[in-house]
């Protein structure tokens, strides 16, 4: 997949733990895991709002488009 995700190294420079993340993004702790290991296909804006919001980040510090070698 072409978009990685970065969601564990943002969180470990804040370190904030998931649980902690969980609570204060109001969203389910099995579907952070999920985003944070890559198992999800999309996010909506208003979760990768939340998550920005409470890590005090960018979208661009979670996401990265990595060009697939073709």
């Amino acid at each position: 997949m072409p978009i990685i995700l970065r969601l564990d190294r943002v969180m470990a420079d804040r370190k904030m733990s998931l649980n902690e993340l969980s609570e204060k993004v109001g969203v389910a702790n099995v579907n952070l895991s999920k985003l944070k290991n890559g198992k999800v296909s999309a996010i909506r804006f208003s979760t990768l709002e939340a998550i920005c919001d409470v890590l005090d980040c960018q979208p661009g510090d979670i996401l990265e488009f990595q060009r697939e070698n073709t």
